[in-house]
């Protein structure tokens, strides 16, 4: 059974914003079933699906103004801080902390993506924004 599943609850825009998180969803339940080695290439792909989405996110918000932008990015910084530190300490062979990172992320997700990525969206969605992908 997966960490997390994707649900009617997470859907936001129906398009790139939904994609993303979908794919985010995804990395969070390998990475809660990784073992070993094996957990090292999920965080890496981890850590940088999130750089990218976390990025993509702040570029909308810095070209909208989004007013929040700052409470924002200090979540995602958070994230990708501990998730840089759970990759260290992998590497140096304590594999411990993967299913805790994606439990932790998981639960954080489910509340940001239905408070702050919603009213990021709905923001898009009265401002008339097209989000791209870089």
């Amino acid at each position: 059974m997966p960490l997390m599943e994707w649900n009617e609850a997470l859907v936001l825009d129906g398009g790139v914003i939904d994609d993303t998180h979908k794919e985010f969803v995804g990395l969070l339940n390998r990475m809660y079933e990784a073992s070993g080695d094996e957990l090292l290439d999920i965080l890496d792909q981890f850590i940088s699906h999130t750089e990218a989405h976390f990025g993509q996110e702040q570029r909308w918000m810095e070209e909208l103004e989004f007013p929040p932008l700052s409470c924002h990015v200090s979540e995602h910084e958070g994230v990708l801080e501990i998730a840089r530190e759970v990759r260290r300490r992998a590497a140096a062979g304590d594999v411990s902390y993967g299913k805790i990172l994606a439990q932790g992320v998981a639960e954080w997700f489910a509340t940001h993506a239905t408070s702050m990525d919603l009213v990021l969206a709905q923001f898009i969605k009265e401002r008339g924004y097209v989000p791209t992908v870089e």
